[in-house]
């Protein structure tokens, strides 16, 4: 089975337009489910590759289309892990996605006082079903690995970006211009190792 279209199994608008420059040179023509009046799958699930598979199958099953998701979160080493698979929704659900944002990271700075590792990565893992039952779905994975700072940088991505720090660089994600992050993103990772699978497989049309 091959195919040329998608549905991003999301309604994020920075993970769609992220996801369209990542998937434009692998030729796939990126639908979102939004656009397509599908709504938003429940992400009840303890695991980044649980919630993934949940929504690609959703999304598929809504569209008839090969559908992909991905869930992705920044794990802090000094919560344990947290925000994980709840990054989205940290603070809460309500507003948009930049209101949403600027609450989740004020959780977070709050969260984090007092606290001495501030060691953090964050983690994507895509999942891809050729249809809604396919019983072997493509996963990926990707890390990319920084550090919180209490000071926002940069207005560039979404999300945490702002607050994530990479050392080598000494800039934030927030710093990084798209195609630069897309490259070295734990998106950008996730996306480079699911391209590998299909070109092995020979599904990309």
């Amino acid at each position: 089975m091959t195919f040329d279209k998608l549905v991003l199994a999301s309604g994020n608008p920075g993970k769609l337009r992220e996801f369209q420059q990542l998937c434009e040179p692998l030729g796939l023509t990126l639908l979102s489910q939004a656009a397509l009046g599908i709504a938003e799958a429940e992400e009840p699930h303890c695991t980044f590759i649980e919630n993934a598979l949940a929504k690609a199958r959703h999304a598929s099953r809504a569209s008839g289309l090969p559908a992909f998701a991905d869930d992705s979160g920044i794990c802090v080493n000094a919560l344990g892990g947290a925000p994980g698979v709840h990054s989205a929704r940290f603070a809460d659900a309500a507003g948009d996605r930049e209101a949403q944002d600027a609450r989740n990271n004020a959780k977070l700075m709050a969260s984090l006082a007092g606290k001495g590792d501030l060691g953090a990565h964050y983690v994507c893992v895509i999942a891809l079903v050729r249809h809604a039952d396919d019983p072997e779905p493509l996963i990926a994975e990707g890390r990319w690995h920084g550090k919180i700072i209490d000071t926002p940088r940069g207005d560039g991505g979404f999300g945490y970006d702002p607050y994530f720090f990479l050392p080598a660089l000494n800039k934030t994600a927030a710093e990084l211009p798209a195609a630069e992050k897309n490259k070295i993103s734990h998106r950008g990772k996730a996306l480079a190792e699911l391209a590998v699978k299909l070109g092995r497989l020979n599904i990309v049309a």
